[in-house]
């Protein structure tokens, strides 16, 4: 895939909130995401971050305001989905092999069955778990549940790929493997956007910074004017560790 030419990127949103009975949880959202550079989200617990995530990737609707992808028009919205990925802090996998977790994906994305056992096998491969192929997810390491959910990611050639807090339950090799994984996405050309609690991780990772509050957009800028001076009183509050609502 060129991504360059064929991405469903960038994708905008306009004026974006998420309501639960009565309740505004996330409001007046307005942003771009472009293709390439990666975006990590900050805030404090409660601000928005994951359900921003969830909206992006579209397994929630918003209650108020419109997102659009901009690229690759004329797409279905199945298709759009398609070329999209999403891990979890915690991995969603199935009760299956490493191995069958990836080629079931596949599988749903139409891909022909002999094809799929070989791209399988490079997926796993690249993340150091081609040994462990055969090995029940569900009894894999803390660490190597979230490699494998990249794993899988990755086989799916996906134009952007959100992340929701991948690492913070891993210990600090696992989640150096996480981040070099992530490394090679956006070597690829796969759009980041992550949210992340450990600000050392912010700092190594960002291109630029969506900091939330209270469901609220407080700053989207570059990650070097964000953590060199951020504009709101928020952000240089949360970023000097205080407590933030």
């Amino acid at each position: 895939m060129n991504r360059e030419t064929d991405s469903i990127l960038p994708l905008e949103l306009d004026g974006v909130g998420y309501a639960v009975q009565g309740r505004r949880l996330l409001q007046g959202v307005s942003l771009r995401l472009e293709a390439g550079t990666r975006t990590i989200v900050l805030g404090p617990n409660g601000a928005g971050k994951s359900l921003l995530l969830r909206l992006c990737h579209g397994l929630l609707e918003p209650t108020e305001g419109l997102l659009r992808w901009g690229g690759a028009s004329g797409l279905a919205e199945q298709a759009l989905r398609r070329r999209q990925a999403m891990v979890f802090q915690r991995p969603v996998l199935l009760r299956r092999s490493a191995f069958a977790n990836v080629t079931y994906v596949l599988g749903l994305l139409g891909m022909p069955l002999v094809a799929r056992a070989e791209a399988a096998m490079a997926a796993l491969d690249r993340f150091g778990l081609a040994d462990l192929a055969a090995r029940p997810a569900r009894v894999l390491s803390g660490g190597e549940q979230q490699r494998l959910a990249l794993a899988r990611a990755w086989a799916m050639e996906p134009d952007i790929l959100f992340l929701d807090e991948p690492t913070s339950a891993l210990d600090p090799s696992s989640t150096l493997a996480v981040e070099m994984a992530i490394h090679d996405f956006h070597v690829a050309g796969v759009k980041i956007v992550m949210t992340t609690h450990d600000l050392g991780q912010a700092r190594r990772l960002a291109d630029e910074v969506i900091f939330l509050s209270r469901g609220q957009l407080i700053e989207a800028s570059p990650a070097a004017t964000f953590f060199k001076g951020p504009v709101s009183g928020q952000a240089r509050a949360f970023l000097a560790g205080e407590l933030v609502c």
